[in-house]
């Protein structure tokens, strides 16, 4: 993992206007819109970049929903490397016809895709796929259904299931992500409505002419009938809130056994599809379709993700080494590994590389989870006042025994704000990553839990979960838990975060609704993280009922914010004692 080199760097980005002009290069032979037909009919088109000179290259295939041109300046670098490059706006975005439906058609797509790429002029027949975000899920949805001719694959920061760790978790509505990524998407369809709409001779004929329409539609651009048109699939999301077929159509977890290609799975803490990212990984080398894929997995977890890059993530500066990856870099030293046999650190190195927070910097592990870490139960605390960080709640190994519960009041109308975390995809407007949760904390619908200052340093690598007794007055309501990273100067830096909704408590297939008044176990998945909690430093778990607008509210009625706007407010207790072991559960790493 190094930094890009200065040199092709430079050379890259002189060559980038001529590239974005559509002509060719000294380096580069550059196709733009060359057109495919599916086996539907549907023409797709891609732009192709080709080393210059005669000669027969491994081929990398990115399949895009974010329009070809965005990849320009790496399929510069990649063609100059020796690699034949195919960038194609998936069906139904940009220069592609049919009609866009996310998830819908990418395994047939990117097979047809595949095998057409490894057929071009130049190409020696061995194709890798590569890319981020939804672009790993045109990887991973292509490698379910085997094309022949595809070699391997490298999905960056991606979900393994779409209703679980992409449009819900633990029952909750991803709400931010949902509606922004939407509203993001929808613009290219609207522009094809507009396209394909507008008619001046419409409008010829209106006096005063003030009143011309420039657009010739319909519907209202404001309106729900209109958003249903540009975007029907985001109502389909709202009309499934449980694990169903409409999910399990393209669901990559119960499909493992199908991929039969060695992965490099790039994951990042802070990352939206961390949790993910890590499935994808383990379920890929304990179920892949070959004993060649099983051991052919490779792991990297870095930081930020869609929550940023670079050094400084969000208000956390977290050193030099930070900065030293890059995914361009990364990604070609893969496929110089996997497609052209070079003996680089992928062919001698263990199978996990990740970052290590508050140590800040890059570890080698044989497999993920780390088989060493411990599963270790930090038990809540407190004398039944544990609202504010001014509260008297605390956290230990001791188990409690004769405590009184916290409660708190769950107010859907005055939810707790998200304030950082795994974000995507308006920053602008709600910004992602390890923020301060001072703020947070000092709300009386937040119970706040704390060890004191710790004597030595201790490392958390792993799966962390939250083992709740809680009951509510309400019919349903949410539960939602943090792990924080609490400074000597009071600075609270969120790590991890998690959240169930109580009708999910048994299956995401199945609700159940909770009756009022009763306690029941719940446990929160805050997926995981890796971390030194340095001397000095406390560890702190946040508990509340909702986390805005990340995730939906809960209107505590047992009815979907979806289809309903009656809000009654929650009293929520949690439950430490003996009958009651509430516990953060760590995965510590000796040291």
């Amino acid at each position: 993992m190094l930094r890009k080199n200065s040199c092709e760097l430079i050379v890259a980005l002189t060559l980038l206007a001529t590239v974005a002009r559509g002509q060719s290069t000294p380096n580069a032979i550059i196709e733009r819109g060359v057109a495919m037909k599916t086996r539907d009919g549907v023409i797709l088109r891609a732009d192709i970049y080709r080393p210059a000179g005669d000669g027969r290259y491994p081929v990398l295939l990115q399949r895009t929903p974010y329009d070809k041109n965005s990849i320009a300046d790496f399929a510069v670098k990649a063609a100059m490397r020796g690699y034949l490059v195919v960038v194609q706006d998936v069906r139904g975005r940009y220069t592609s016809e049919g009609d866009w439906y996310p998830f819908k058609n990418e395994s047939n797509d990117g097979f047809d895709t595949v095998e057409w790429a490894a057929d071009l002029p130049n190409s020696n027949g061995r194709v890798g796929m590569f890319g981020a975000s939804y672009v790993g899920a045109t990887q991973m949805l292509a490698a379910v259904g085997h094309p022949p001719h595809l070699a391997g694959i490298c999905p960056v920061i991606t979900g393994s299931n779409y209703h679980e760790n992409w449009t819900y978790q633990g029952g909750a509505f991803e709400q931010w992500f949902n509606e922004s990524w939407t509203s993001g998407l929808a613009q290219d369809t609207f522009n094809r409505m507009v396209r394909q709409s507008t008619n001046a001779l419409i409008g010829s004929t209106v006096v005063p002419m003030t009143q011309y329409p420039v657009f010739n539609l319909k519907l209202d651009p404001g309106s729900p009938d209109f958003s249903r048109k540009v975007a029907p699939y985001f109502f389909d999301w709202l009309d499934h809130p449980s694990y169903d077929n409409y999910w399990k159509q393209w669901s990559l977890e119960e499909e493992y056994e199908s991929i039969q290609v060695p992965a490099l799975t790039i994951a990042a803490w802070y990352d939206i599809f961390q949790e993910g990212s890590l499935r994808n990984f383990m379920g890929l080398k304990e179920h892949a379709g070959t004993e060649a894929a099983r051991r052919g997995q490779r792991l990297l977890i870095a930081i930020g993700g869609h929550a940023g890059g670079g050094r400084k993530i969000g208000d956390v500066d977290f050193g030099p080494h930070a900065a030293e990856f890059d995914v361009d870099t990364v990604t070609l030293d893969w496929y110089d590994y996997l497609l052209k046999d070079e003996q680089n650190e992928f062919a001698s190195r263990n199978a996990v590389r990740m970052f290590v927070m508050g140590e800040n910097r890059w570890r080698d592990e044989e497999t993920w989870p780390l088989q060493r870490a411990k599963a270790t139960r930090y038990f809540l605390h407190s004398g039944g006042k544990a609202n504010t960080v001014s509260g008297d709640g605390s956290l230990s190994l001791e188990i409690a025994k004769n405590e009184a519960g916290d409660s708190l009041v769950y107010d859907p109308v005055d939810p707790v704000p998200t304030v950082g975390g795994p974000l995507c995809c308006d920053p602008d407007h709600l910004p992602a990553g390890p923020r301060d949760q001072r703020a947070v904390e000092n709300r009386p619908d937040v119970l706040v839990y704390s060890t004191p200052p710790l004597d030595e340093d201790l490392e958390v690598t792993g799966p962390v979960l939250l083992e709740l007794y809680a009951q509510s007055s309400a019919a349903d309501t949410d539960f939602t838990a943090k792990l924080v990273d609490v400074w000597p100067n009071g600075f609270a830096q969120n790590l991890t975060e998690g959240i169930l909704r109580a009708r999910y408590r048994e299956s995401t297939n199945s609700p159940k609704l909770i009756k009022p008044g009763t306690i029941y176990g719940y446990t929160i998945d805050l997926w995981s993280t890796s971390v030194v909690f340095l001397k000095g430093h406390r560890i702190r778990v946040e508990v509340t009922s909702s986390n805005f607008p990340r995730f939906d509210r809960n209107l505590n009625t047992g009815k979907e914010a979806s289809t309903d706007s009656t809000i009654v407010k929650a009293t929520n207790t949690i439950y430490h004692d003996g009958e009651h072991p509430t516990a953060i559960v760590l995965p510590v790493v000796p040291r």
